[in-house]
């Protein structure tokens, strides 16, 4: 639901859904933070082309300060199990370090959760993703489309045993091929 608040803030204001008033403050957030508009254009992608996704924005003193995106990825061989990938995601430099990003992947999850997802991957950090429960996805006979080191492909199961017998090949929305 349109900014619907989803999970406890602890650094910020609100974790909340983004609604399409933000789109400007999400682009100017990404495009800060990663210094070139490849992310925001992916964000703006993933809104026209992924279905379903969810895409939360944390907000201090009234102004958007984060962003993260969950949108859909297909297992081979087991086209019907609901997961998500969680990317990109991205707090404005000012405010990096104070655990926005923590905040975002914490009430993502739980609303990937809410929303059946019985799992989530991730290609990113093998020092920040392992705290929320991520995993290397190797451990589960899991790898990913793109030539990446086992470490930084990880996953965590939102449901137990979600993935048991489910080895394959993760393959990301087209949107992820223009970034």
């Amino acid at each position: 639901m349109a900014g619907q608040s989803i999970g406890s803030a602890g650094p910020v204001e609100r974790i909340r859904s983004e609604v399409k008033q933000d789109w400007l403050a999400v682009k100017a957030v990404h495009e800060a933070a990663f210094g070139s508009p490849a992310e925001a254009n992916l964000v703006a992608a993933l809104r026209r082309q992924a279905e379903p996704f969810i895409s939360p924005v944390a907000e201090k003193d009234g102004k958007v300060v984060g962003h993260i995106m969950f949108s859909p990825v297909v297992l081979t061989g087991h086209a019907g199990r609901k997961i998500m990938r969680l990317a990109p995601m991205a707090v404005a430099p000012e405010h990096q370090r104070k655990g926005i990003g923590s905040a975002l992947v914490r009430a993502g999850l739980e609303r990937c959760k809410e929303f059946g997802f019985g799992a989530v991957v991730v290609l990113g950090h093998p020092a920040f993703y392992p705290r929320f429960g991520f995993s290397p996805a190797a451990n589960f006979g899991i790898c990913c489309e793109y030539d990446v080191p086992d470490e930084a492909l990880m996953l965590i199961e939102l449901l137990r045993d979600f993935l048991k017998g489910a080895s394959g090949k993760v393959e990301y929305h087209p949107a992820f091929k223009d970034l």
